[in-house]
């Protein structure tokens, strides 16, 4: 079967057979002129059509103001050639032949986006540009068709802003509905790929032939209206698109929940109306479309208001794509203007490959190229000038720059501009104009539109998608389980299912706007518990619509399918027998960790020796024999832990020191006191598996539900060999198994979730305990097919559901609220890790103390040394031992330096003077008695 590109080559063959005129030039060579005085332009359109009626005056009046315009081509008239294409791919084919051959420098045209893919090739091999101010395919932007060059808005744009409508309303699916030929199917190509980036798509593509009849359509839309969705985007030429709104009104598709997105081929129609049509517009009612945004500028102004006057027969108002042709004149114009400035000349010549085919019944050789066709070409893309319908400049894609669209509502007999959309900035309800002023912004906040009147006069957003009109019910897929029934199980009773997930799912669907009508099939052969993932998959392959039940949301499963937002949390966690600790008669050692002891008494020590050291000199206390002050020292440190220590500090940087230590022991004194209560007096329940991970690091056999993820997860996940895994039916055989043990042919632990487990502990009286933490997060939810519509609506009704309360009641309806409150004791004995900080605080300020200490006794010595102070005399300081000859000074002097008391230190650097008189009176007072250090 020919394609109609395929049949319009064909075409072009047998115009060339027939014998076409051979045009008049000069053999062998070209007919050349630096500036001639007319040069010929053609334009191919449809006269009879919506933008043939409004191009074609335009078009011509567009040449008129040229060939008027003394500054614009001043020797140089444009001659105009027009020819019809009639809407036909194959007349137009051969009217563009025909017009080739009368060497025009140039065309303007063709509206049809099929006829031009085929001009396209003429013009490359003839080096003729196409100035197409109606072909919107994206396509014909490609590097195969360099000579082709669109004058109006590209449909990549429209398209895009179509997509950005969709997202800005919140739909996530549309069905297009479009005419079969390059136009449609260029532009609904490029809006699949424009709402995948906005995570929508094109959910069906409805085509039907150009020039297809009213029955047609009307079956076409009969088809569509059995799907879910009710957005429809409308993608049809102008001359054939109202007769879609007429079947669908006729229908009774232009009611309230429909969308109807129209593109620009609308406003076309509507624009080049001079009288609306009522019985059209009561079709068109709420329906959004597009129109190319055009600044209202004083140029466009006075051709509208001369558009009447003009003597050329068109249609009673001008469109957007009147515009644009007038605009593709003026950049002929002004092409032509520069490249003959430059001195390009008109010429043209044969075709060497044309030549060589040519016979006495096949006539090629009336086609010429144009030689300066390719600098003409790039003159063109480098035009920047404002036009009636704004800017006019290309950028390096060949597309007009700031590519803008208005938003309309069809609302009465005429539209309204609900807002703007552009390139530059998105969806606004400000123009185009002020917002390239200002920087670009694209985000969604930014996005915003006017409120919209829909069809069915409704003003509340539609959903965008119902049910099937088609009777069938939603097929639910449920899992039949024979254990843990209270969340879901067989019914006798309609619907045939109940449980706590039912209850959820039926109180969600009540909170809907709409009916749901569902009926649930049981999966399972009711003997053991399906499996999860089985059920899910079942949804991805359309055998359900949806699986409702105690489904765990997991990555594999989100994979395939679309979740609800979930309506109870859930995870993993590990359960094993247990057993109450014995009383030990060493309980008391238990609330502080080895390491803590160690260093707790390490600081006792250290604590009393920095006070000995600060105190020896001054305080008669720690004085004594040596053996007295180390006991001094022992007693002192270890009396501070009951705040009992009889000697008393007098040295400022003692009392410093002990102040901080005495709030140390009064941490570490409640800390003990509370941690020993605790263990004397609360149940302690032990367990020897305690968590996930010594449950990894073990070789026990494990118990896991049948038909649960957790399954795959611990062998895929955690690694767990499957031997060691048991698979578990019910809450009886999880006791049995426990009871059992690993090596009595039972399991050492469970793993389930949270619910499962909770249910299975209230049932055995908090006979079993669970250890560790969950060591995974997730939870249920409903599971639906992709992109479902109904998971976000029920998303939202389970989050209301949560909001006001009624799920929690839903929970406490069938379970009880009963919890296991002894709870297994782990390792929580107080270890260094919770007092580091008070050991630090108390070593910073002994050894800041030893260190002021320290300085003063240094300075001291200093001044005591002979070397120091000459006044000194070896008699004043008996019966410390006489010193070396040399300045050096032994350990053992400094050490029988620092063990002097203060006094006598004191004493001994005061002027020599006063040492004779306090050595007297001290002889006095000792009554010759020889002095002893104490």
């Amino acid at each position: 079967m020919f394609t109609e590109r395929g049949i319009s080559l064909l075409l072009i063959s047998l115009w060339m057979l027939l014998g076409a005129v051979d045009g008049a030039v000069s053999n062998g060579s070209s007919n050349s002129s630096s500036k001639p005085s007319v040069v010929n332009i053609g334009a191919l359109f449809t006269y009879d059509s919506v933008i043939g009626r409004s191009a074609q005056p335009a078009i011509r009046a567009a040449v008129d103001d040229v060939n008027s315009d003394p500054n614009l081509l001043p020797e140089t008239k444009l001659n105009l050639l027009i020819h019809d294409t009639n809407c036909s791919g194959f007349l137009g084919t051969v009217e563009a032949l025909q017009l080739i051959e009368d060497d025009v420098v140039l065309a303007i045209g063709p509206q049809s986006s099929g006829i031009a893919h085929i001009i396209s090739h003429v013009v490359n091999e003839l080096h003729v540009p196409l100035l197409s101010f109606g072909a919107t395919d994206p396509t014909l932007n490609s590097l195969q068709y360099p000579y082709f060059i669109r004058t109006t808005q590209n449909d990549y744009f429209q398209m895009h802003a179509v997509a950005d409508i969709v997202e800005y309303f919140g739909w996530r699916e549309v069905i297009a509905i479009f005419v079969d030929d390059d136009y449609g199917r260029g532009g609904i190509s490029v809006l699949g790929d424009a709402l995948a980036e906005q995570r929508s798509k094109v959910a069906y593509k409805a085509a039907f032939p150009p020039g297809a009849t009213e029955s047609e359509i009307k079956d076409l839309l009969v088809e569509v209206n059995l799907m879910e969705s009710r957005v429809y985007v409308v993608h049809v030429n102008p001359d054939s698109g109202l007769d879609v709104f007429s079947a669908a009104r006729y229908l009774g598709m232009m009611g309230s929940g429909y969308v109807w997105i129209a593109t620009d081929w609308l406003p076309s129609v509507l624009d080049s109306t001079l009288q609306a049509d009522h019985e059209k517009m009561n079709s068109l009612q709420g329906v959004i479309t597009l129109r190319h945004h055009t600044p209202d500028s004083d140029l466009k102004k006075s051709f509208l208001s001369h558009w009447n006057g003009l003597k050329y027969k068109g249609s009673p108002r001008p469109n957007s794509y009147a515009l644009y042709a007038y605009d593709s004149v003026l950049l002929a114009a002004r092409a032509l203007h520069t490249f003959l400035s430059e001195g390009g000349n008109i010429s043209f010549s044969k075709d060497p490959k044309l030549e060589s085919r040519s016979t006495t019944v096949l006539r090629p050789t009336s086609l010429h190229i144009f030689d300066g066709g390719q600098q003409l070409l790039e003159t063109i893309l480098k035009a920047n000038f404002t036009g009636l319908s704004g800017q006019f400049q290309f950028d390096p894609a060949k597309n007009l720059v700031r590519a803008a669209f208005d938003v309309l509502n069809i609302v009465g007999t005429s539209s309204r501009r609900i807002g703007y959309w552009s390139n530059y900035s998105g969806l606004s309800v400000i123009s185009p104009e002020t917002l390239y002023q200002r920087p670009p912004n694209t985000s969604t906040s930014n996005q915003n539109l006017n409120g919209v009147i829909w069809p069915g006069e409704g003003t509340a957003r539609p959903r965008g998608w119902v049910f099937p009109n088609n009777g069938k019910p939603l097929r639910i897929g449920v899992p039949n389980r024979v254990s843990y029934k209270k969340f879901v199980a067989r019914d006798k009773n309609p619907p045939g299912v109940k449980g706590y997930c039912i209850d959820v799912f039926e109180a969600a669907l009540s909170l809907l706007p709409y009916p749901v009508p569902h009926t649930y099939i049981l999966y399972g052969d009711g003997i053991s518990n399906p499996v999860y993932n089985d059920l899910v998959y079942q949804v991805a392959q359309n055998n359900f619509d949806a699986a409702i039940g105690d489904v765990t949301i997991v990555t594999n499963r989100t994979r395939i399918v679309d979740f609800t937002q979930p309506y109870r949390e859930s995870g993993l966690v590990v359960v094993t027998p247990i057993k109450e600790a014995k009383s030990s008669p060493w309980a008391f050692l238990k609330p502080f960790t080895l390491p803590m002891w160690c260093v707790t008494g390490g600081f006792f020590l250290f604590v009393g020796a920095v006070v000995w050291i600060l105190e020896h000199r001054i305080n008669h206390e720690f004085r004594g024999p040596p053996s007295q002050q180390l006991m001094t020292i022992f007693w002192f440190s270890f009396s501070t832990m009951f705040f009992s220590h009889r000697e008393n500090t007098v040295s400022t940087l003692g009392r410093l020191v002990l102040i901080i230590w005495l709030f140390v022991v009064l941490i570490i004194n409640s800390s003990y006191t509370a941690s020993l209560t605790s263990i004397l007096t609360v149940q302690q329940l032990t367990s020897g598996i305690q968590g996930i991970d010594s449950l990894i690091s073990g070789k026990e056999k494990i118990g896991v539900q049948e038909g649960s993820f957790s399954w795959n997860y611990l062998i895929d996940e955690l690694n767990i060999p499957e031997s060691r895994l048991v698979k578990l039916k019910n809450q009886d055989d999880y006791a049995t198994a426990l009871q059992k043990g690993s090596n009595g042919g039972g399991v050492a632990a469970i793993v389930d979730e949270v619910p499962y487990i909770e249910l299975f502990l209230a049932s055995k009286d908090c006979a079993y305990r669970t250890v560790g933490e969950e060591f995974t997060r997730s939870g249920w939810g409903f599971a639906f097919q992709r992109d479902s519509p109904l998971a976000v609506d029920l998303s939202t009704a389970i989050l209301q559901l949560s909001e006001n309360g009624d799920l929690q009641k839903l929970h406490d309806k069938w379970f009880s609220h009963h919890e296991c409150s002894s709870q297994i004791n782990d390792d929580n004995r107080l270890s260094l890790t919770s007092f580091w900080g008070l050991f630090l605080i108390c070593g910073i300020a002994c050894f800041l103390a030893l260190f002021l200490f320290s300085c003063r006794v240094v300075q001291q010595y200093r001044r005591f040394s002979p070397g120091h102070d000459q006044e000194v005399k070896a008699e004043d300081i008996e019966p410390v031992a006489p010193r070396r000859p040399s300045k050096s000074v032994s350990f053992k002097d400094l050490l029988d330096f620092v063990d002097r008391k203060e006094e006598e230190i004191k004493q001994m650097l005061k002027p020599k003077t006063d040492r004779d008189g306090s050595k007297s009176q001290r002889s006095q007072i000792s009554d010759g008695q020889p002095y002893s250090p104490s």
